[in-house]
């Protein structure tokens, strides 16, 4: 079996281990993974989010499944250009890519069919919009662009933002800059709980759910600076979280649900391949806070490494309407992202920095190592503007995978480089469960 991947994240480099397992692997990348492209049999560099240059090496290469990994090149068509010309992908089409590409069509579409899942919203397109919008709320306020900005756009009062004031003044820049790429913010009530995420395999009509993980959005140790598109996360041996029980989990999968038969119904599409749900829990149960229409990263490093089922098998079994089964080990994992200084800031980063990577020092602590947005260039490994490395541990529990995970941390040896020490640990993990017995009362 031949199977082509699209991408060159990390999230890409943990789906790549999968599908090469039980297939000839080739990979279409925007620069050069060097854990990918060992993995492969053939690899070529292009821009990944051109589906006419996807297609090409699609048809060169003549797979049997193209999987897509990130949401770019989804929004951008390339499932719908590989499919008109008879080649299976496992990804949805940029209609329903609109799940994570378009966040009013989203709550829109939620509204109607799980009021009872989201959060109070309002869209709006104009300053005028965004003045009256505020009126409408009498809780703090998320402020989000419509379209994507990679994890990076959402800003939320009482964290980023001080006062409505500074909501409006952030609401109106959205608009005028096109922020996301389009002029449409979504304002949304601030809820309290704890978040996680829940992301299934679907053909469209059977859904078969992976493992929980808690992704931490915030740059710095305590929960503290601004958003990124993730520093590290962490899941545990029985796949819930320390802090939710099977009540919450069937909860957000009744959500999920509901949400593929509205976007069926809407649309006519039917969604086959990896839907990503962000959840809070909150006192009254699981809300929507966005959807995703792919692995996430780092979460796909959680839940990928535990998958036992064949990967290549499971995507088979999405193309052909039939899925059944996706087994996952009864580990805890925790991921570490190492991400230049100065990030999520693009301003504040340094030109690519070249960086020493001991893959075995790393290995032989019994961590993992993921490439994420790196150059791989004849005289070594380069950074980018975006994270570098996942490191993840796994064990019997989250405190000896937090350890594993730290360990191979410390086996890379430079100063470009910065990390949460706090993801996985004990006491983090400690404050989520007092939170929420707190909000629940017990």
């Amino acid at each position: 079996m031949k199977s082509l991947l699209v991408g060159n994240g990390a999230r890409e480099h943990a789906i790549a281990e999968q599908m090469a397992k039980n297939s000839e692997l080739y990979a279409f990348m925007s620069a050069k993974n060097p854990g990918i492209a060992k993995l492969s049999k053939e690899f070529q560099i292009g821009d990944i989010k051109d589906p006419k240059e996807v297609l090409k090496y699609a048809l060169h290469v003549q797979p049997d499944y193209v999987f897509v990994g990130p949401e770019d090149p989804l929004a951008k068509g390339v499932a719908d250009m590989l499919l008109e010309n008879g080649i299976q992908v496992v990804g949805p089409t940029k209609v329903a890519a609109r799940l994570e590409s378009d966040k009013s069509f989203a709550r829109t579409l939620m509204q109607e069919y799980v009021p009872d899942g989201i959060p109070k919203f309002v869209v709006c397109s104009t300053e005028r919009d965004v003045s009256e919008a505020l009126k409408e709320f009498d809780t703090d306020i998320v402020v989000k662009p419509a379209g994507l900005t990679g994890g990076k756009g959402v800003k939320i009062q009482g964290k980023h933002l001080k006062n409505l004031f500074e909501v409006q003044e952030y609401a109106n820049e959205i608009i005028e800059k096109r922020i996301g790429g389009s002029n449409v913010v979504v304002l949304e009530e601030r809820l309290e709980g704890e978040e996680f995420t829940l992301q299934v395999f679907t053909d469209g009509e059977h859904i078969i759910p992976m493992p929980l993980v808690q992704d931490h959005k915030q740059a710095f140790e305590g929960d503290e600076g601004p958003m990124t598109g993730g520093m590290g996360s962490y899941s545990d041996a029985n796949h819930l979280l320390p802090f939710m029980d099977e009540k919450d989990v069937e909860d957000a999968l009744s959500i999920i649900k509901r949400t593929l038969r509205g976007l069926k119904e809407k649309t006519g599409l039917i969604y086959k391949g990896v839907l990503y749900g962000q959840f809070m829990l909150t006192k009254d149960g699981p809300k929507v806070i966005e959807y995703n229409v792919r692995f996430g990263d780092p979460e796909a490093m959680n839940v990928l490494p535990l998958l036992k089922t064949d990967f290549s098998a499971i995507c088979m079994s999405i193309l052909e309407g039939n899925l059944q089964m996706a087994e996952f080990e009864n580990k805890a994992t925790v991921c570490k992202y190492l991400v230049p200084k100065g990030y999520p800031d693009k301003s504040k980063i340094p030109e690519p920095t070249k960086i020493p990577v001991d893959e075995e020092a790393v290995k032989s602590v019994g961590a993992k190592l993921y490439y994420a947005s790196v150059d791989a260039r004849e005289d070594g490994i380069y950074t980018s503007t975006s994270r570098t490395l996942g490191i993840v541990g796994i064990a019997d529990s989250i405190e000896e995978a937090e350890k594993i995970a730290e360990a191979g941390v410390q086996k890379v040896k430079t100063d470009a480089l910065f990390y949460r020490r706090d993801i996985g640990t004990r006491e983090l993990i400690q404050k989520r469960i007092e939170h929420m017995r707190k909000l629940r009362g017990n």
